[in-house]
């Protein structure tokens, strides 16, 4: 009998031990994460819920909005035994909200016996601002004239804090940049390739809230027609730029092949370079009047030239030309046409060794196929500073500048700069 009594109370003693187990196993509410969890928000954000309860499981979940004491109930929902992570997206298009203050209640409990079977709950209040006002833009530039790759600038006000603002049309968006006065200036192009029907420019401007407004303005676009070149490649420039091209194509033999390889993948990994570069740029202007033609050079190629590849006769590329080629002697001096910093100076593909200088609102120049670099990235630059040597570097035939100026990673064309007149009249006068 004492044996039965003591196996039995061992039995009662491990079962009080493995009911205190498992009933404090979880005590541990969910987790649980808002976002936004503060700050202004619209009927058009998104806002996600986020649960984890890696213990016993999600149960359920319950929101309710609050607004000057009015609880509005948004989202009720029980889970499957075992669900440790829920995302839920909160809808609040539905419910009639005020501006101002409001309040987000998310209530949720466990699959937990703890506390007598109730489980364990968590809640948690986030507090946030509705905004259902788009921005007001008021445009100050008035005339905005452009001639197809070309570039112009619009000025304007906003009346709140903004996460974007810029001009937009079909594909393209140009950033525009608050300045000192508190009003917007956007540069931005016509491109080359964009059809006369397609260029519509608008300002853009999206609030905190994600609340968004369009604004059109007057404007005057002339069409252009550009050249269109025929370049015929030689087995004599194929072997000289076979040793350059190499190590850009370790894969690749033929050296015809070679060569499409760099001017078509290398061609467009360079471009997207320049794009990315274009975001490192001076919310102000740095240049100092119209932009300095380099000194004694001849024009060779033009801008947006369509170029037509031609191997024994035979056609075999088409790309466009993204700049203006200047050549004078070999390995002469080049200088900053304008003012800026410099951003880039190093190896790039089709450009060989080049600088890249940016002269403030997404407004960049671009100097390529130099035999010599005289400065560094980080390097401020005065107009008509030295900054190397022309040479044959990347896609080059002979000794020449390439010169590039891009607004917000968009070629356009050069010329313009140069000029003062159309300097003053279109940029400089409005800022």
């Amino acid at each position: 009998m004492k044996s039965i009594k003591k196996l039995f109370l061992l039995l009662v003693v491990v079962g009080l031990i493995a009911a205190g187990i498992f009933y404090f196993r979880d005590t541990n509410p969910p987790q649980l994460s808002l976002t936004p969890g503060s700050g202004p928000i619209s009927k058009n954000t998104k806002i996600l819920l986020s649960l984890t309860d890696e213990g016993t499981g999600i149960k359920n979940i319950q929101v309710v909005v609050i607004q000057k004491n009015n609880q509005l109930p948004l989202l009720k929902r029980a889970f499957a035994p075992q669900t440790a992570v829920a995302d839920m997206d909160l809808d609040l298009s539905a419910l009639k909200l005020q501006e101002g203050e409001l309040q987000i209640e998310v209530t949720s409990t466990d699959q937990s016996i703890y506390h007598f079977g109730k489980g364990n709950t968590i809640k948690q209040l986030f507090t946030l601002t509705y905004d259902s006002r788009a921005p007001v833009i008021s445009l100050h530039s008035k005339a905005h004239n452009f001639t197809k790759g070309g570039s112009g600038l619009a000025t304007f006000s906003l009346n709140e804090k903004v996460s974007s603002t810029g001009v937009l049309f079909g594909d393209y968006f140009f950033p525009a940049y608050q300045q000192e006065s508190g009003n917007y200036a956007c540069l931005f192009a016509y491109p080359y390739n964009v059809k006369e029907s397609d260029f519509v420019p608008r300002i853009i401007a999206r609030d905190l809230a994600g609340n968004e407004r369009q604004l059109g303005m007057y404007y005057r676009a002339n069409n252009k027609k550009f050249r269109q070149r025929k370049i015929n490649i030689t087995d004599k420039f194929l072997s000289q730029k076979a040793p350059e091209f190499e190590t850009l194509a370790p894969d690749i033999e033929n050296p015809l092949d070679v060569f499409l390889y760099i001017n078509r993948q290398i061609r467009q990994q360079n471009r997207d370079k320049i794009t990315e570069l274009s975001t490192q740029t001076s919310p102000t202007p740095l240049w100092d009047g119209a932009f300095l033609r380099q000194p004694q050079a001849a024009s060779l190629a033009q801008f947006a030239d369509h170029r037509t590849y031609y191997y024994n006769g035979k056609e075999i590329d088409k790309q466009v030309h993204h700049g203006q080629d200047l050549a004078s002697i070999a390995q002469a001096e080049i200088v900053a046409e304008n003012a800026g910093e410099v951003i880039w100076s190093d190896y790039m593909g089709i450009y060989g060794l080049c600088v890249l200088i940016d002269h403030g609102l997404g407004l960049q120049s671009l100097y390529a196929h130099m035999s010599q670099l005289d400065v560094a990235p980080g390097d401020t630059v005065t107009r008509g500073q030295v900054i190397g040597r022309s040479g044959t570097t990347g896609m080059a035939g002979g000794d020449h500048l390439h010169l590039g100026v891009f607004v917000s990673g968009v070629p356009v064309q050069p010329i313009e700069w140069w000029d003062g007149s159309w300097l003053q009249n279109n940029i400089d006068s409005k800022l």
